[in-house]
């Protein structure tokens, strides 16, 4: 990442700035990934002693800084001593990706956040008598997509207390910002929006509350740890559960990316945009998959309030892989599992590594793969143990934590899993609230939602048994 990094600010023939200081107007590297080769060389590669792909990565690049702002992909190698460029956005996309539709960088969400405390002085009565707003403790949200219709980059952003868990501490305040200029210091609000009515700005919201024409709800002020939302335990510890133990070592191999397990092989990684990912699945040494990843998760939501009915996210604009984080032994995975960082290079101005964010370990499924028990003729028992290997990674997206799993059975089964835990993401409860979700505290609507996990399986097999989908 660090050789790329080089090389295209040595050869781009444009002045470049870091992400993190970078303005819309600028020119920055956004992202740097690997670039996977074609499945017919790399085939060629493992099956036929053919000769090895050239490696390759995938950078993403944000020019702001020129006549006709734009966001382009070049494909840079060969690594890791980069010797060429190649732009592949017409050839992938069909076109020039035209700038707006970058994703946010942390500067501008920063800039965003300077925005909202210009504003707040506007309504200067309503914040401190009705938010009890003292200059820090309220926690902007931002609602994505910023807009309803292509170019569109107006973001409601709603507002919730600054404490542990503020996801469901919401005070029912939406800002809409227009950020579609390229120079920040024309960012304007559009709209406001509180407890149910539409306000032209936060002077005009304050102009109405002087006039006593703002409905207005009064939400307690939570204590700093959240109240209800901690997660903190509610009952006294009891005594140590069970723990897994393994009588004589793992029986899986680590080696680099490559793990294997009685009759099982496969290769692994970690993409930032997509999250974690399995290559070249083989069992008894047959390939049985050539890739199973997951590629997005997304969140429909619906509501009465205009940040949460807009809400549309799509994980991988959040990046998956980036929101991996440091595993807890005994918690996110076992004591004894084998845990292993991952490497990313997106918005920022050098490779991050997030310690032992994967874990790798041997587990009893807690159910046979086969059993009987036969007294019709005689007497005989026959069963078999299942102990799967379990592949684990967990991506945090604001209030939602996935938890990913890709479980190998011993009778040749590949199994993936996902599980949703966190928050639930709220709005304030006024008006018609009930229709869009429950009501899940006095003034806490818990918005009704779906969720879509989104996989790509390359089933690489001429026979194969689909018993589950």
């Amino acid at each position: 990442m660090v050789q790329v990094k080089k090389y295209l600010w040595n050869n781009l023939g444009v002045p470049l700035v870091e992400p993190l200081e970078a303005k819309p107007s600028d020119n920055c590297i956004y992202s740097i990934v690997l670039q996977l080769p074609p499945k017919a060389e790399v085939l060629e590669f493992l099956d036929y002693q053919g000769r090895e792909p050239t490696r390759q990565a995938l950078a993403v690049v944000h020019f702001g800084n020129q006549e006709d702002p734009n966001v382009t992909e070049y494909v840079v190698g060969p690594l890791p001593k980069p010797t060429y460029h190649q732009d592949i956005t017409v050839q992938k996309y069909g076109g020039k990706l035209p700038y707006y539709r970058r994703f946010f960088l942390r500067s501008e969400r920063e800039e965003m956040v300077i925005l909202l405390s210009k504003e707040y002085p506007k309504a200067q009565n309503f914040m401190y008598r009705i938010l009890d707003y003292n200059g820090s403790n309220l926690v902007g949200v931002p609602a994505v997509p910023p807009g309803f219709k292509s170019g569109d980059r107006k973001i409601w952003i709603g507002h919730c207390q600054k404490v542990s868990g503020f996801y469901l501490h919401p005070v029912g305040l939406d800002v809409e910002v227009d950020a579609s200029s390229l120079n920040t210091s024309e960012w304007k609000v559009l709209n406001v929006f509180y407890n149910g009515q539409y306000f032209k700005g936060m002077d005009d919201l304050e102009r109405q509350f002087n006039q006593g024409r703002v409905k207005v709800v009064k939400v307690k002020e939570a204590p700093l740890d959240g109240g209800y939302s901690s997660l903190k335990p509610r009952v006294p510890p009891e005594r140590p559960g069970p723990l897994q133990y393994e009588p004589r070592g793992p029986r899986y191999c680590i080696r680099n990316n490559q793990v294997t397990f009685m009759s099982w092989s496969f290769a692994f990684g970690m993409e930032v945009n997509r999250g974690p990912r399995i290559f070249d699945i083989r069992f008894e040494g047959e390939r049985i998959v050539y890739e199973l990843s997951v590629q997005d998760a997304t969140a429909l939501y619906g509501s009465n309030s205009p940040g949460a009915m807009i809400t549309r996210y799509m994980d991988l604009s959040f990046a998956l892989g980036k929101g991996t984080s440091t595993l807890t032994q005994g918690i996110d995975c076992p004591y004894l599992a084998t845990y292993l960082d991952s490497h990313y290079f997106l918005d920022s101005s050098l490779p991050v590594t997030h310690k032992n964010s994967i874990c790798i370990f041997e587990q009893n499924s807690g159910i046979p793969i086969r059993r009987h028990y036969d007294q019709l003729l005689r007497a005989f028992y026959g069963g078999v143990v299942d102990s799967v290997l379990v592949f684990r990674s967990i991506s945090t997206m604001g209030n939602y934590d996935y938890i990913w799993d890709f479980v190998f059975h011993q009778n040749g089964a590949v199994e993936v899993i996902v599980h949703a835990t966190g928050y639930i993401q709220t709005s304030l409860f006024f008006g018609n609230a009930s229709d869009f979700g429950n009501r899940v505290e006095e003034l806490l609507l818990g918005t009704m939602h779906t969720h879509n996990i989104h996989y790509k399986a390359d089933l690489d097999t001429g026979e194969l048994d689909l018993l589950s989908v």
